[in-house]
């Protein structure tokens, strides 16, 4: 891993096909990612959603910069008032029965290294669980009827 960079791999028992819809449909990115009120898988498309805590909110500012269909989405990730700008790509692999995903976040020492919520570390933290739990739930758990929990 270099400096002020994320890779996450995942092997996901799910076919692509499913795998890049739940990345890219903003009625599924919500179950397992962040609620986002606008999202549209094209070159250009702006978007926000907020994270964090409630006592601490982060405003998520990102502009998608590129997109493969059934391949890779990649988009800016910056925060309102903060210093910084980075790039988040997804990328998807057809993996013995299932797809294997990429997960990149570069560009993470642009952000102020005196701000820990902002650290490759947490990124780090939370990648692994965006992507290891809610995500490989979310596409593995055969939803009959039943809402994802």
């Amino acid at each position: 891993m270099k400096s002020g960079q994320v890779i996450f791999e995942q092997h996901l028992n799910a076919s692509l096909e499913k795998v890049w819809k739940a990345i890219t449909d903003q009625e599924q990115m919500k179950h397992w990612y962040f609620d986002i009120k606008a999202f549209s898988p094209e070159v250009g498309f702006e978007f926000s959603f907020v994270g964090g805590s409630e006592e601490k909110p982060y405003v998520h500012l990102c502009r998608i910069t590129e997109i493969e269909n059934h391949k890779r989405i990649a988009y800016s990730w910056r925060y309102e008032g903060i210093p910084g700008n980075t790039l988040v790509t997804f990328e998807i692999f057809p993996d013995e029965g299932g797809t294997r995903l990429k997960l990149t976040h570069e560009g993470l020492d642009s952000f102020p290294s005196e701000n820990p919520d902002v650290s490759p570390e947490n990124f780090a933290a939370g990648w692994r669980h965006i992507i290891g739990v809610s995500l490989t739930k979310f596409v593995e758990v055969e939803r009959s009827g039943s809402p994802f929990i």
